[in-house]
């Protein structure tokens, strides 16, 4: 059998290769290339970042915290750059969520 840590680098080489993960990058570089579009994603990671430390805590996030990031989300829509980022990361997130599926399924087996 070959080693274990072999096989999760030669995975790392691969997922790098996928067009998928190809075009996250393309399109990640595009939203740090135009200052709009990286302005308006920073401010997402600060808001998504409150409302995860709050439930994190225990607590729920208020209805202002959930229109900010109702807003957002709308700003993000109409901005092409980002919603192009978005749209590439949820297709790679197929490959990610299969791979964790496979990759958890005999430790998942062994809590049952």
């Amino acid at each position: 059998m070959e080693n274990i840590y072999d096989l999760a680098n030669n995975l790392e080489r691969a997922i790098r290769a996928l067009p998928e993960y190809q075009a996250v990058k393309t399109a990640k570089e595009a939203v740090d290339a135009d200052a709009a579009a990286k302005g308006l994603w920073e401010e997402f990671l600060v808001a998504q970042n409150k409302i995860q430390a709050l439930i994190q805590s225990g607590q729920m996030p208020s209805p202002e915290d959930q229109a900010e990031m109702t807003a957002l989300g709308d700003k993000i829509e109409k901005n092409s750059i980002l919603k192009a980022y978005f749209t590439n990361q949820q297709a790679l997130g197929v490959y990610v969520a299969d791979l964790e599926r496979i990759i958890f399924k005999p430790l998942q087996e062994l809590a049952e």
